[in-house]
């Protein structure tokens, strides 16, 4: 893992070839819509000059918020997958001996990095991905991660 400063990123991923795949926002935020992160999204994008990444994650808690061909879409478009965090997210949090409410920031970012390094570091895509993810195969993200190189941020 290569740790990077002075970034407005939280963390990100480049690919197999180096290249920049995918960015990720991190809030300890709960019950946030699809809108509200839409317009966050916008006002991150509009606050600074940002490298292209063809992926945009915003995870909060309780949901996940994917945006494909982000680099392309920088208006304030609504995500692409609105994806419910608990199936994934889960399984960390009992772990950790903490609940959706009591995490704090830093420990979200550290799980999101776990659970981002696991993609990261498959030989294949696992013959029995579970449900809650099936949204990363049919994004293409899944097949971006795999071999590529997470750096986390700020």
């Amino acid at each position: 893992m290569v740790l990077r400063t002075n970034s407005d990123w939280d963390l990100s991923v480049d690919n197999r070839n180096g290249q920049l795949a995918l960015v990720v926002e991190v809030k300890r935020k709960t019950n946030v819509s699809p809108e509200w992160a839409a317009k966050l999204r916008q006002n991150i994008l509009a606050h600074g000059t940002f490298p292209k990444a063809p992926y945009f994650l915003m995870v909060f808690p309780d949901q996940f918020y994917l945006w494909s061909n982000a680099e392309a879409d920088r208006d304030r478009s609504e995500p692409t997958y609105i994806i419910d965090a608990s199936p994934i997210l889960q399984p960390y949090f009992e772990r950790a001996g903490v609940t959706a409410d009591q995490i704090s920031g830093d420990s979200l970012e550290l799980i999101v990095t776990s659970w981002l390094g696991e993609i990261i570091h498959s030989d294949r895509i696992p013959d029995n991905i579970d449900a809650s993810q099936q949204w990363l195969i049919e994004s293409g993200l899944y097949t971006a991660l795999v071999g590529g190189k997470l750096c986390r941020l700020g």
